[in-house]
């Protein structure tokens, strides 16, 4: 798969193309992706995703969206469903106001469009004009046809992508998982902290996470630790760590890994937040905060040694 971050960079031919923000991939995605890999690989076509970052929400409001997942995650994803091409256009407030007869010429240049799959409510161009019947129409000059797909819901609804943040930011990772259909998670590389874990015998891996992802709420959650292939049972906190340092402004990520005893700074973590076991709560001992790590433990190992 071919992850490409311009359209100038792009030369494809008689491509089969879907265009969104797919933001988390999650199984509404995939119903729309997976339906486009298929058809045009029987036609020897390739499947080509078009995406955009940062999301539109965040330039035409001016208020930052926290995303699901990073463009190099989402790329990620979308090459698992069999995607050969992920271009990742910059969104800007010109390409938001650019006629969509001028787009669609682009995309038609770079990628050689051939069909377009969009979903049922899609529109792109100045004011949305993009619409499913005017795209069929400027589709029937330039040469692509157009076809659309209707959303995927469940007994809770049509799923989104709103949905899933909202439920991320409650921290209700067990339906958030449901929704995306995989464990929501959380990368970076592993830093430094403090070494105050090492004094209360818990050390704790110190995860750099991308600022732009949505953070679950603080409060230590069960995961599973990610290290390349190999994966470790976590008990991990997101928060501010009041009882030794209530004056932090910024949430740090930090997972104690269960049986675990290997120097991993400079590796890159994963992880997977299967459920919340509690707030954060500020402790007026250390004595009681490792009688409560020690709990939290135990609830970890129990959550992620059962099927679920």
């Amino acid at each position: 798969m071919q992850h490409y971050h311009s359209l100038e960079e792009v030369s494809l031919k008689d491509s089969w193309l879907t265009i969104g923000v797919f933001d988390g991939v999650h199984r509404g995605h995939c119903e729309i992706i997976q339906k486009l890999v298929q058809e045009a690989h029987a036609k020897n076509a390739p499947a080509a995703v078009l995406t955009f970052h940062p999301h539109p929400a965040t330039v035409l409001t001016g208020k930052e969206m926290r995303c699901l997942t990073t463009p190099d995650e989402r790329a990620e994803l979308l090459a698992s469903l069999g995607v050969d091409a992920v271009i990742t256009q910059r969104f800007t407030r010109d390409l938001s106001t650019m006629p969509a007869h001028e787009y669609m010429s682009q995309l038609k240049t770079h990628l050689g469009l051939s069909h377009l799959l969009i979903g049922y409510d899609f529109a792109l161009g100045k004011g949305r004009e993009g619409n499913a019947p005017r795209l069929a129409e400027i589709g029937s000059e330039l040469g692509y046809s157009v076809e659309v797909v209707p959303a995927l819901g469940d007994e809770s609804g049509v799923i989104s992508s709103t949905e899933i943040r909202k439920l991320v930011s409650t921290g209700n990772m067990t339906e958030a998982a449901k929704l995306l259909g995989y464990p929501y998670s959380m990368s970076g590389e592993v830093i430094h902290g403090a070494g105050r874990g090492k004094t209360i015998n818990f050390p704790t891996a110190n995860v750099d996470y991308p600022k732009e992802k949505a953070a679950p709420p603080n409060g230590i959650y069960a995961c599973w630790a990610k290290l390349g292939n190999e994966r470790f049972m976590a008990a991990t906190n997101i928060g501010l760590n009041p009882t030794f340092t209530p004056e932090r402004q910024i949430p740090s990520l930090e997972a104690y890994l269960l049986d675990f005893d290997r120097d991993i700074y400079g590796e890159v973590m994963t992880l997977e937040f299967v459920t919340r076991l509690r707030e954060e709560i500020r402790y007026t001992t250390v004595e009681a905060l490792i009688t409560q790590i020690h709990d939290d433990v135990r609830q970890t190992r129990l959550i992620l040694s059962t099927p679920r």
